[in-house]
């Protein structure tokens, strides 16, 4: 699979609100000058919803999480128990020559590989399935990654002038730790570990307050 040059690896010493976990993704997608992996964790039991997903959807919950909006696409995703991650690619990185499809296809490749390699025989899905509801994992896509037939990983993207995009969940895995390791590892033979700095945490703040932690936002469809 195709390695990336330099990556720069962020891992959350603290679970966040669902909020601000988006508002992070999104503070970086503005400013990284390198290609970022970044995992996350959730205070509590969490549910995030695709940008074109309808809040009606998830409301009636019979216990209600926290349910924040992703400004990616994609299905309804619970979190908690998971391993979420996103992936920033710079607009003036090479990699982000590549489709979207292309890219998602290789971030997963790299999941797969972690997994085959710690004696989880995963695949990636070939085709897409029929979609049979609003519920990321109960529809494949092409290059998710399945077990014994069942997706349990997926993602989802957003492109601008910025970058990309790209917002992920592992359902099933490893440790947190042996993963985060293994998967920077696989995408890069150079991973730099960084920390959040205080003008991006301010810049996700702001999001928050404007956009991530509003009903507007939330409820928007």
């Amino acid at each position: 699979m195709h390695r990336v040059d330099l990556l720069h690896l962020y891992v959350d010493p603290q679970p966040n609100g669902g909020a601000l976990n988006m508002a992070i993704d999104e503070a970086l997608l503005e400013s990284t000058a390198a290609i970022s992996l970044r995992f996350y964790r959730w205070t509590g039991p969490s549910v995030s919803i695709g940008y074109f997903s309808k809040f009606a959807d998830v409301e009636q919950y019979e216990v209600q999480p926290d349910i924040v909006r992703r400004w990616t696409g994609g299905g309804i995703v619970p979190h908690g128990e998971d391993i979420t991650y996103s992936v920033i690619v710079p607009a003036n990185h090479e990699f982000f020559l590549q489709s979207s499809a292309e890219i998602y296809a290789t971030l997963h490749e790299g999941i797969r590989h972690v997994l085959s390699t710690n004696g989880i025989p995963a695949t990636l899905a070939g085709a897409a399935s029929p979609t049979i509801s609003d519920a990321c994992f109960a529809n494949a896509v092409r290059a998710d990654v399945l077990f014994k037939g069942k997706k349990i990983a997926g993602a989802a993207q957003r492109r601008t002038r910025a970058g990309l995009l790209h917002q992920g969940s592992l359902q099933l895995g490893l440790p947190r730790e042996t993963f985060h390791a293994e998967f920077a590892n696989t995408l890069s033979a150079s991973v730099e570990r960084k920390e959040l700095q205080a003008a991006t945490l301010a810049r996700a703040h702001l999001l928050v307050r404007d956009k991530y932690g509003t009903s507007a936002w939330l409820r928007r469809r």
